[in-house]
């Protein structure tokens, strides 16, 4: 699977987008307009190892909620990304059975990396 979860009014997404150069078997989803759904969430899950990498503490609706001061579990973290596409983490590239979660320049560094190796 080569998937690139982004959301398009996002600067970020869409450099980073542009900087990869994706090959056309890639499937790019904008979660804005193509939510999650809850397999596709469990599979992210399965590849990251826990919601709490794939949730965004950066959303704007985590800071109007005061969702900092609550103790949230993983299941918490699950409801709430299925809930708001704003609360995924993103970009979220997924090349086979490898994942990259955020916009870090490492991280964007190791995908290219690995895009480079196909």
């Amino acid at each position: 699977m080569k998937h690139f979860y982004f959301l398009s009014s996002c600067d970020t997404c869409k450099r980073i987008l542009k900087e990869l150069e994706l090959p056309n078997d890639f499937i790019l989803q904008d979660i804005k307009n193509q939510p999650l759904s809850e397999k596709e969430l469990e599979s992210l899950h399965l590849l990251s190892g826990s919601y709490e990498k794939l949730f965004s503490k950066r959303a704007r609706l985590y800071k109007e909620r005061n969702l900092k001061d609550k103790k949230l579990s993983e299941s918490d973290m699950k409801s709430l990304i299925l809930e708001h596409y704003t609360f995924l983490n993103r970009p979220i590239i997924v090349i086979n059975q490898t994942i990259f979660i955020g916009n870090s320049t490492k991280t964007i560094m190791a995908a290219k990396e690995v895009l480079h190796e196909q």
